[in-house]
Formats: C-alpha cells, structure tokens, sequence
C-alpha cells in the first residue's frame, strides 16, 4: 500500500512529535528515579498520571474544567466586543487615537494579576469579579490587533469603495472588516492567551470551583502529583483550543487570503 506525499509527511510529522515527548516523559523519569530532588517536591510520571486518572475518575477534573471554561468564555466574549469597539474607534478617529489608544496602550503594560485587588475591592469574591479580570487581561490586546488591522489597509481600497458609490458602513462592512481579518486572528489568538493566564491567576486566588481551585487544592493538601497533574490539564486544555479554534482559523486565513503556500 502506497502513502502520497501529503500523506507520509503527516505520518512523519506525528512521529516527530510522539518521539519528542517520549524524550521528554523519559528525561522526567531520569530525573525523578535519580532523586535530586525529594519525591515530594519532584514526582514522577507515573504518580502524576495516576493523580490524574483519579482526579478524572472522580470528576474533579471534568467539573473544574467545565467551570473554567465557562468563566472564561463570558470573559472572552466581552473582550472581544469590547477590544474590537475600542479598536475601530481609535483606527478611524485621531482624537480617539491620541487620547483612548493612550490609555489602552499603558493598561495593556498591567499584569492582568494587578486587577484583582480591585476586582475584589468592587465586586467582591464573586464570579464578575473573575470576569473582570479576564476582561481587562485581553481587552486591549485585542484592541491594539483590530487598530493595527484596520490601519494596515491601503487608503486606495477605501477611497475606491468611496469611488464605487459605498457609503462609509458598506466600505467598513466589505473593504475594512474583511481586510483586517489576517491580523485580527492573530490578535484575537493573543487575547485568548492572555486572557486564560488571567483566568487562571485569578482562580488560584479565590473560587470555589475550577482548575486555578484545584491547584489550590492540591497545595493545601501538600499533594504535589495533584499540583502537577492540574498543570498538566491546563497546559493540554489550552493547546487544544489553541490547535482546533485558532489554529484552523489561521489556516483559513492562509487559504483565503492567498498566504499559503
């Protein structure tokens, strides 16, 4: 039987990578089995997989990360509305450009763990308070990518559509929106890293349910195979999502806009 080319290279492809995490599982059992550190502070593979399976067994995991996952899709929503808004405003207005983009800029240099003092401080230990924080973590990240779309379009396709007898919402709704499109994935990909560091930060501080919870859990009990074990979910979680949403929008773009090879 005979494998195209398109074929093989995939093959190879998940070869590679099985292969380097067969290296990396095996280095961390070297290391563990060699003791340089205690098992208490540095467990091995197969006591962090055997936390993990039991923690799944029993639900934990499964509930933490519906929990989180549903905190951190209200969170992103608004900071997609939100940062979009603030990014078409700042793009088509120099007064909205030298005076908002001022602000977004110097809030986008904040650690998203700075506003939880305030979250706190506004709306208690409660779940909008989690929220926020996801909120202010990306909203001026994706702001910042939407005015760079916007302002990386020639001035010739707007003037055209202008040319053409579009009224300024049609040359916004078929020459702006579609050109920014390339730029705008990448951003809302980088809101969404930002956005879940700023979730996950905020859970271990306080929350009654969640994967930042379970790592809690995990210390206050002194079970680092737990700790490890969660980290481990939240590492896989984010690089699925990463993989299935913006990955394939990404390569959507590539297609569509004729970057591919």
């Amino acid at each position: 039987m005979r494998f195209n080319a398109p074929g093989r290279e995939t093959g190879y492809k998940l070869l590679r990578i099985l292969a380097f995490y067969v290296l990396v599982i095996g280095g961390w059992w070297l290391i563990a089995n060699a003791e340089i550190w205690s098992p208490f502070l540095f467990p091995a593979p197969d006591s962090v997989f055997r936390s993990l399976r039991t923690n799944i067994d029993n639900g934990q995991i499964p509930a933490a990360i519906g929990a989180t996952l549903q905190r951190m899709a209200v969170g992103y929503v608004l900071s997609f509305v939100i940062g979009m808004s603030l990014g078409i405003l700042n793009a088509s207005s120099r007064w909205a450009r030298e005076t908002i983009g001022g602000i977004v800029l110097g809030v986008q240099s904040l650690p998203s763990i700075t506003w939880l003092p305030l979250a706190v401080l506004w709306f208690g230990l409660t779940e909008k308070a989690i929220i926020f924080v996801v909120l202010m973590g990306s909203a001026c990240s994706i702001a910042i990518s939407a005015q760079a779309g916007i302002q990386g379009i020639p001035p010739l396709l707007q003037r055209a559509a202008g040319t053409l007898g579009a009224s300024r919402w049609q040359a916004y709704l078929y020459v702006v929106l579609p050109g920014m499109i390339p730029v705008m994935v990448q951003g809302m990909k980088q809101g969404w890293s930002f956005a879940w560091r700023s979730l996950m930060a905020g859970e271990l501080l306080f929350v009654s349910a969640g994967l930042g919870h379970l790592l809690n859990v995990g210390r206050d009990l002194n079970n680092i195979n737990m700790v490890f074990a969660v980290m481990i979910v939240i590492v896989v979680v984010g690089v699925l999502v990463d993989r299935l949403i913006f990955g394939r929008a990404e390569r959507w773009v590539l297609e569509r806009w004729g970057y591919a090879a």
